[in-house]
């Protein structure tokens, strides 16, 4: 009886860990041992368990993502485009155009236009998340995109002849990117005008971030203007430089002007907001768990003077976080249109042959909690810009930094 009821037990035993394995197949999706994938399947995994871990939706787009797994492995490489082509589409059923891979060559090329210099036509550039369509942020001032007119808003709908709508913002990018002096061909949309063919030629294109100078108003006062294009890895050192200089000089108000800044580094829009608050939180962040953290200015700041910050609908993501916390911790008035509204945050990984891998991982919410994607900032005082010329920034035809002037003006009598 004994021998009877081992054997029966042993059976169920093999039964339950055959129901086990059943299950392991069906509810988690076979994964073989690492030693069993071959180089391109790792990268493959590498990318998937990156997202599993950080990715700001947890229902990966209402899908199952081990199912995405799963089908992803399933595939026999034949070579590293094969991998890069099964990534892409794995990314690509996110949708989220700011959840990308970088092949080793893209990657490189962001890590320099982060650090301050590239060569190209100069455009920030977006997928709308309405339309899909790609769409101008803003160019980049004095760049090739710039002096051909190009505005913000406008639609890119070819690149040298070839259809940008099923382009990721990476690929578009590299096909504007291309050898100093060579030439590129854009189809331009824009609202209420024929479709225009643009032909630009690329150059060096210097990212200098910060321009300033020392203006007088009308009642003869002594105001800094502060105009920062970009929040590369130089903008927090170079703001406080000008910041200290026109302090020297007697500086007793301050225009920081946001227009058409696409953004750039989250810490260094952070560390700019540092610059002007001696205490305060500058924002909030909030992955799929919830607030995951927070930033706080410690002071103290470099100038107490008031401070109008001119905004319009390309400032964008840095650039409303740097808004939004001045607003909120009523350290600034905003003046302008509402901005872009593009509150996510991407987190740039390396991976292991080279290439990157930008995730969405979190979207941020101003010091009084608002959320900003899609939303934008809406200014204290909303001032309609007429179209004008980078030569017309900042004089009596920008009726913005008019309307900024006016402000401090009155806060300067009242004082």
């Amino acid at each position: 009886m004994a021998l009877k009821l081992g054997f029966i037990h042993k059976r169920f035993w093999r039964l339950g860990c055959l129901l086990l394995l059943l299950f392991g197949f069906v509810l988690g999706g076979y994964v073989p041992p690492a030693s069993a994938l071959t180089p391109e399947q790792k990268l493959v995994y590498e990318v998937w368990r990156i997202v599993n871990r950080s990715y700001l939706d947890g229902t990966f787009n209402h899908q199952s993502w081990l199912d995405v797994r799963q089908k992803a492995l399933k595939s026999h490489f034949t070579n590293q485009e094969a991998a890069y082509a099964t990534i892409q589409d794995m990314l690509k059923s996110l949708d989220d155009p700011f959840t990308r891979f970088l092949e080793p060559e893209k990657y490189r090329s962001l890590q320099v236009s982060t650090s301050g210099e590239l060569t190209g036509v100069g455009l920030q550039i977006t997928l709308n998340p309405q339309t899909g369509g790609l769409e101008v942020i803003t160019p980049i001032e004095d760049s090739p995109a710039e002096k051909a007119g190009l505005k913000t808003g406008d639609r890119i709908l070819k690149i040298e002849g070839l259809s940008t709508e099923n382009l990721t913002l990476d690929e578009a990018a590299a096909r504007m990117r291309g050898p100093l002096g060579s030439v590129v061909t854009l189809l331009i949309g824009r609202e209420g005008q024929k479709d225009t063919e643009v032909i630009l030629v690329r150059d060096r294109i210097a990212l200098n971030p910060v321009i300033s100078d020392l203006r007088l108003s009308p009642q003869g006062s002594k105001i800094g203007y502060l105009r920062l294009s970009q929040f590369s890895a130089k903008a927090v050192t170079e703001l406080a430089h000008a910041i200290s200089i026109l302090e020297k000089k007697g500086a007793s108000a301050y225009i920081l002007d946001l227009r058409n800044n696409p953004g750039g580094l989250l810490q260094a829009g952070i560390e700019v907001a540092r610059l002007w608050l001696d205490s305060g939180t500058i924002v909030y962040t909030a992955n799929r768990q919830g607030i995951q953290g927070t930033y706080e200015a410690f002071g103290p700041a470099l100038t107490k003077d008031p401070l109008v910050i001119l905004v319009n609908q390309g400032t964008a993501s840095a650039s409303e976080i740097l808004a939004g916390a001045l607003q909120d911790n009523h350290r600034a008035q905003l003046i302008g249109e509402t901005t872009f509204g593009k509150g996510l945050i991407q987190s740039l990984f390396e991976l292991s042959d080279g290439s990157g891998l930008a995730v969405t991982i979190a979207k941020y919410e101003t010091p009084n909690h608002r959320d900003i994607n899609k939303l934008g900032i809406k200014p204290d005082q909303i001032i309609p810009q007429p179209s004008i010329n980078r030569e017309q920034i900042g004089t009596n035809a920008d009726a913005q930094y008019q309307a900024a002037i006016e402000v401090l003006s009155k806060k300067a009598i009242e004082e």
